[in-house]
């Protein structure tokens, strides 16, 4: 059983900068490939972005690719999500995820462990 706890979240102006951390409590991390997800009110959950156990691997959405930086330390056992030039349609409720193996996947129904989510809103 993985725990996965998202923060880092919050209110932020259109241009700003956010970063995100998910802390896990697999005994061990760098078995799992780990994502990032999000949920905007009355949408369905997208794919972020996500990173292979080793960190060498990521993919990212078209709509945060050049803007988010996937990141982990399998060390504190956490992955964050770095967000740049943050536009109001970032604004959802944040999902970190994890699966166990090698492989990257961007559907959120791949994923085994997922935290509560940590809001991100972003005024214009």
């Amino acid at each position: 059983q993985v725990q996965l706890v998202e923060s880092g979240g919050g209110l932020v102006q259109a241009g700003g900068s956010l970063r995100l951390s998910c802390a896990a409590s697999a005994r061990t991390f760098s078995n799992y490939a780990m994502g990032w997800f999000r949920q905007a009110p009355g949408k369905e959950r997208e794919f972020v972005a996500c990173i292979s156990r080793g960190g060498t691997g990521t993919r990212y959405a078209d709509s945060v690719k050049g803007r988010s930086t996937i990141s982990r330390d399998n060390a504190k056992n956490t992955v964050y999500l770095q967000m740049n030039n943050l536009k109001p349609e970032d604004t959802a409720v944040y999902f970190c995820a994890a699966r166990e193996g090698a492989t990257l996947f961007v559907v959120d129904y791949s994923y085994d462990y997922w935290g509560q989510g940590t809001q991100v809103t972003v005024s214009s």
